[in-house]
């Protein structure tokens, strides 16, 4: 695996791989890399003849800077991973060559109602500054294949709508959620529950399963609260433009996001 750290560096290695007639898989990440994020890489394996990982933490996607002074970095734990799984390259850059000019007054994107549901209302500024991020990695890699985890499902909806104003060509592939033995999705931010905290998480996914099997939402929320859970949302929706629907309208897909002690964590399942 080769590991590039100039945007020019990369463009480099890119032609050489182009000109080899080679095509190009890329799944971005934050870092503290798991089994979901390798899924990912074996999916990109599978569908592009070079694969291409990035690990940045985007400072301008957090709306709580503790969240993101918080987020953890497992550097040499996620280089041996990918190392392991096959991967050609690892982009691996510093902030400033994300944001040459910084992170005040960046531009805004158009992204519909997708930015004021669920994450969005909870999170505002958020999903601006994915897309920020993700402009400057789509146009530094110019990709053929994208793969992104479907447990950020609304984040992956806000990225087809990105590529769609961009009018790049890359195909965006949503993948499966990867799930501990007890259903808990994978997550960076589980490496921060405590014991028993992790414990209680899997209702999470209990959730979604009795939402499948026709619980109420208010129902659904008061188990979630019996097992120590704040609860952000809980909500059937449509699964394109996640706007609210009656739970008996399929195709939906069922949302949640809630807080156990300050670890906030999302899941999703379709219905």
């Amino acid at each position: 695996m080769i590991l590039l750290k100039k945007v020019a560096d990369l463009s480099r290695w890119l032609e050489k791989q182009r000109l080899a007639g080679k095509s190009i898989g890329f799944v971005p990440t934050m870092g503290a890399l798991h089994a979901g994020h390798i899924s990912l890489i074996d999916i990109s394996k599978k569908n592009a003849k070079a694969t291409i990982c990035s690990i940045f933490v985007n400072p301008t996607q957090f709306n709580d800077p503790k969240d993101f002074q918080k987020y953890p970095i497992t550097i040499e734990k996620d280089i041996l991973l990918l190392e392991q799984a096959g991967t050609d390259a690892l982009f691996l850059p510093e902030e400033a060559e994300i944001y040459p000019e910084g992170v005040k007054g960046l531009e805004k994107y158009d992204l519909g109602r997708l930015e004021s549901l669920l994450e969005g209302a909870f999170r505002p500024g958020h999903f601006q500054g994915v897309c920020q991020v993700m402009r400057r990695l789509l146009e530094a890699v110019r990709p053929d294949h994208l793969f992104m985890g479907q447990k950020d499902y609304q984040q992956c909806m806000v990225i087809r709508r990105l590529l769609e104003i961009m009018e790049l060509p890359t195909l965006l592939h949503p993948c499966p959620i990867v799930r501990e033995e007890d259903g808990l999705a994978m997550s960076s931010r589980n490496m921060r529950l405590s014991e028993d905290q992790r414990k209680k998480a899997p209702a999470i996914y209990q959730s979604l399963l009795h939402l499948k099997n026709g619980w109420t939402i208010e129902k659904t929320v008061s188990f979630l609260e019996s097992n120590g859970f704040r609860v952000d949302y809980v909500s059937v929706a449509d699964p394109v433009t996640l706007e609210p629907q009656p739970a008996q309208v399929r195709p939906s897909i069922a949302l949640i996001a809630a807080f156990i002690g300050e670890i906030r964590l999302i899941d999703n399942m379709p219905l």
